[in-house]
């Protein structure tokens, strides 16, 4: 009852004045051109970046919401949205766009929701990671395209198939207590993906993203990870094993705060399938090797889910404007989900920020990092937690904090440095001692813990 009635007076809260908005299906210039449109609207809290080019050369653009634009401030957590990753599937690209000109209009009306969300939020939104696919389907239109008619790159390759296998090194290593945090990539990574995944892997790795989402089409439910299977015995793609994450009930909960906050999805039944609360473990519905979302949680802080948006991957443009309606609020408090858990700095004894500091939750084995002015994000549900800094070279800090519904609570760590004595001298009797010859090398103690979609 509590998340219905949040619901119901965040949907009212957008509803006052909401904006008349186009309900048209854009092509690569066009999308262009709204996002232009958008950030001359409200310059003042908008930049338009490119992460790099498609295969035929198409800008990747992201249109950024801050009120310090270009500028990552310290405590603000950053969040993203990529759309339109299998070319066919248009809704999250619409979506994203209507999203984009919703915030800006919002803003200038002085929504105080809106308003605040901006002020506290770095917030990323792509509409299409693959213009190239979008263009095939484009001309094939809603009425006559076929499932599979763009869902690929220019190059034939899908790109929700096309990331860095950690998963399978997850799996071993967990074998052997390994991480399933931060696993580094394997040497010739770049040679075997795609420039678009080259793209994103090199944005998500200069942004410490704390939560993201990627919108699909061609079902209704909310996916999170993981999507792969640890079970290698089975090799068809429909094989359906529940595979948690160390963090499944938080992302249950993040999945749900879009599907209830969604027009229908959280009613189970779409498309001819059956999800409850509308949500599915990715690996439960079928496993997935090489994903997006699986690869941010095994690669960077980033906890990502999957949307899959609509029954009809291409729907009508009359059918656009239904589909927002019932997206709106869901978008807007996906995004207010990226304040909840713990956030704090990792500093010196001279408050200097420590950069890559790791942050481990005692009863989760995932740890997240700080950021490179020695920031940190922690998503985590109400509850309470003890929490360990730690940082080569300095002595590991546990705090104990208790953490509630209404915001993140703020948890600092001031780090001190390791001491590293000096071995006694040696003196033989007749024989002057050499002290730099006798003193052995003393290195610091490493602290870091050991529908297709």
């Amino acid at each position: 009852m509590a998340r219905w009635l949040r619901c119901v007076a965040g949907a009212l809260l957008l509803l006052e004045g909401a904006a008349a908005l186009s309900f048209l299906h854009h092509r690569y210039e066009e999308l262009v051109q709204a996002l232009f449109r958008v950030q001359s609207q409200c310059p003042y809290v908008t930049r338009i970046y490119s992460i790099g080019r498609s295969v035929e050369g198409r800008h990747l653009y992201v249109l950024e919401f801050s009120d310090h634009p270009g500028i990552h401030e310290p405590l603000e957590p950053e969040f993203k949205y990529v759309g339109n990753m299998h070319g066919n599937e248009v809704l999250g690209r619409e979506l994203l766009l209507q999203l984009s000109e919703f915030l800006c209009e919002e803003y200038r009306r002085g929504n105080e929701r809106i308003t605040r969300l901006i002020h506290d939020t770095r917030i990323h939104i792509m509409p299409s990671m693959n213009p190239d696919g979008y263009e095939v389907a484009a001309k094939q239109g809603p009425d006559s395209n076929g499932y599979l008619t763009g869902r690929n790159n220019a190059n034939g390759v899908d790109l929700n198939r096309n990331f860095p296998d950690l998963n399978t090194f997850m799996y071993y290593s967990g074998e052997i207590s390994g991480p399933n945090h931060h696993i580094p990539l394997p040497d010739n990574w770049k040679s075997q993906v795609e420039p678009e995944t080259l793209a994103v892997i090199q944005w998500i790795s200069g942004y410490n993203f704390v939560l993201s989402a990627n919108l699909h089409g061609g079902a209704v439910v909310a996916n999170y990870p993981y999507d792969k299977s640890q079970d290698q015995r089975f090799r068809s793609h429909r094989r359906t094993v529940n595979t948690p994450t160390p963090d499944d009930k938080l992302f249950q909960k993040l999945a749900k705060t879009y599907s209830y906050a969604h027009g229908w999805m959280h009613r189970g039944w779409n498309c001819g399938d059956y999800f409850a609360d509308g949500i599915t473990n990715g690996a439960s519905w079928y496993s997935l090797s090489k994903g997006m979302q699986d690869f941010n949680y095994l690669y960077t802080n980033c906890f990502e889910i999957t949307l899959e948006l609509s029954c009809n991957k291409f729907p009508p443009e009359e059918d656009l404007e239904r589909q927002w309606m019932a997206n709106r609020e869901a978008l807007v408090a996906f995004i207010e989900e990226v304040h909840q858990g713990i956030k704090g700095m990792v500093t010196d004894e001279n408050n200097n920020g420590i950069a890559g500091a790791v942050i481990s939750v005692e009863g989760i084995s995932h740890d997240v990092t700080s950021g490179a002015m020695g920031d940190y994000f922690r998503l985590l549900l109400p509850g309470t937690y003890t929490v360990t800094a730690s940082a080569e070279g300095y002595q590991p800090q546990t705090l104990t904090t208790t953490v509630g519904p209404a915001g993140p609570s703020l948890v600092h760590f001031q780090l001190k440095q390791d001491v590293v004595r000096k071995p006694p001298e040696r003196k033989a009797s007749g024989t002057r001692t050499n002290n730099k010859a006798l003193q052995k090398k003393v290195v610091p103690r490493a602290t870091r813990r050991g529908t297709q979609r």
